[in-house]
């Protein structure tokens, strides 16, 4: 990302993403590892093998796919504002040696 997170920014929904991402992450590492369940508060059945591996397999791919489409984004807006100031700088300098 052009900008990582540390936190989430409840003024940056993006930010949730990236902070869900991380500790999707962590829960697999470490539940998967352990071969612990996850426990869901309103299921009685927690998440087993099966469901950790959906997880790791088809949410997370779509939560990375949707933080690179983002950084796209991100990158194409910096791009352009980079664009405005640079001609605003080149009008500035043609109108200060004109006068």
């Amino acid at each position: 990302m052009v900008s990582s997170v540390v936190r989430y920014s409840p003024q940056d929904p993006v930010s949730l993403v990236e902070s869900c991402q991380k500790a999707l992450e962590w829960i697999l590492r470490t539940h998967g590892a352990e071969g612990r369940p996850i426990r869901r508060c309103w299921i009685d059945q927690p998440y087993g093998e099966e469901e950790l591996t959906l997880l790791e397999e088809e949410v997370l791919p779509v939560m990375a796919a949707f933080l690179e489409r983002i950084d796209a984004i991100d990158q194409g807006l910096e791009a352009r504002l980079q664009d405005e100031i640079a001609a605003q700088e080149s009008q500035m300098s043609e109108g200060a040696g004109a006068g």
